[in-house]
Parts: C-alpha cells; structure tokens; sequence
C-alpha cells in the first residue's frame, strides 16, 4: 500500500475479454484497489451486474480480501438519478457492490435540471449507502464544473451526507472547456468544503476523452502536472483509491503508470 493511505488501483473495461481478466491483472501485478464498471454496448461487447453470478461475486469478494485489494463500484454510465425508478435501478448496483464487498460507490453529475433537482434525486441514494456503511462518490463530467461541485456540496450540507464526496476525473476536468488543458485550476476551483474521496486517473491532449494511461499523454514528456497534482492532494488530505481508468492493448503501461505515481507520492511525503 502506497504512502498516507492512497491506494492505486485499475478498472474493469468493456474491451476487455471478460471483467475478471483485468481484477485478476490487479491481483497478480500487486494493485491495491480495483474499480468494477458495469458497461455493456448495444452490439454486446461489455458487462452488466447481472453478468456476475452469485458464486463469482463471493469469489471476487474472497479475492480482494485475500490481497487486500480495496474495492470500489461504478453505476453504469446510463444511470442517471434524474430520471424516473433510478432509485430501483440503484439498487442493482448497491447489491452487488454489497455482494463482492466494496466499500465506494460512484456517480456522475447531472446539471440539466439544475443541483437542486439532482440533490433531491439522490437523496434515497445516499440514505441507501449509508444504511449498507458505502461512501458515495460523485463524478464531475466534460460538462460539469468546478461551481456546480461547489454548489452541489452547500446544498448537500442540509443533509446527513458525511460518507458522501467527489470523484475527481482530472482526463474529465480537463476536457471541461472552462479549464482545457488545465486540470489543475479545474481542482484550484474548487472550495475546500468538497470533499474529494475518490479519483480518476487519466489524461488526455484537452481535445477530446481518450482516456490515455498515465504518463503516455502530455506527462509523458513533462510530469510537473503531475507533480502539482499530487502535492494539493497532500494539502487536501486526501485519503482514497486511485483508479486508473483504462485497459490498454499493453497492460503494463499500467504498472508503469502506478509505478510513477508511487514515485511522485514518496517524493511529497518525504519534504519536510
């Protein structure tokens, strides 16, 4: 486990053979967290909750714990708590968040009705969580910005959601055409009240979502991006997993990726 409790870890992905091929690359290369994100396209290619039998969840439950490999659970991404039964639908993803023995369940941000309407949306959705003792995350997209973050905790303070916080996409918040190409005054934006308990890690050249592996984009040839990065972690005590959100066609890009990362977080751990 890497330095004040950040752990690192990939995801599942549609591309992917099967979902249990990149949790089992987790396992063998020693990542130590791992996010499952039910996707399933329309010609078939993916999964859904319901793809993973009873039997598989308590073996990936029993995997995890055996290496210590902290979990966390993505809704699918047409899961929109705006639109009606999202409630019902939650609850699919909660059970088998609760099945396979996760501890975080994450979210998108939708702002077309407004944060109060969305507020109110999940409203059953952080009652359920806190009930099963879940954090739920919630994700900025290309579309969402820092303000309606900032907003979207005020409102939350009305409501008993202290296991509630951000997901940080940095790839998302820097595509977002208020800070293209600036991740970092993306987060700078953000008041101290948001708590972010949860991270997306990816990069991309401000153009479009391509959800590059780490240190493969623009840090590739510069890193001090991701040096910042890291050093308003530290000062935001941050504290989560580290999700790298791809498979790509050379798996150990990702080792690499993790690896450099580790690197970045010993160094700011280290100054005095």
């Amino acid at each position: 486990m890497c330095p004040w409790c950040i752990r690192i870890g990939n995801q599942t992905a549609f591309s992917a053979e099967s979902p249990e091929l990149p949790f089992n690359y987790a396992i063998e290369h020693s990542f130590d967290s791992f996010e499952w994100f039910p996707d399933k396209k329309d010609y078939g290619q993916g999964w859904l909750e319901g793809d993973i039998n009873n039997v598989k969840r308590c073996e990936i439950r029993a995997k995890a714990l055996m290496y210590d490999i902290s979990l966390s659970v993505h809704a699918p991404v047409t899961f929109n708590p705006l639109r009606g039964g999202s409630a019902e639908d939650f609850t699919v993803t909660l059970d088998f968040a609760l099945d396979i023995g996760a501890s975080l369940i994450n979210i998108h941000l939708f702002t077309e009705e407004g944060i109060p309407a969305f507020t109110k949306a999940i409203v059953p959705l952080i009652e359920l969580t806190s009930k099963h003792g879940l954090k739920l995350s919630i994700e900025n997209t290309t579309t969402t910005s820092p303000e309606d973050f900032n907003e979207l905790f005020s409102v939350l303070k009305t409501h008993s959601a202290e296991h509630v916080g951000m997901c940080l996409d940095i790839g998302h918040a820097n595509v977002f055409y208020g800070t293209r190409n600036n991740f970092l005054r993306y987060m700078d934006l953000l008041l101290e009240t948001v708590p972010i308990i949860h991270l997306h890690i990816h990069e991309n050249y401000g153009d479009v979502d391509s959800h590059l592996t780490i240190f493969t984009g623009p840090s590739a040839e510069n890193p001090l991006g991701m040096k910042c990065f890291i050093k308003r972690l530290k000062m935001r005590n941050f504290t989560g997993m580290m999700v790298l959100e791809q498979w790509p066609s050379q798996p150990s890009l990702l080792n690499t990726g993790r690896d450099k990362l580790l690197e970045l977080i010993q160094h700011e751990e280290n100054k005095p």
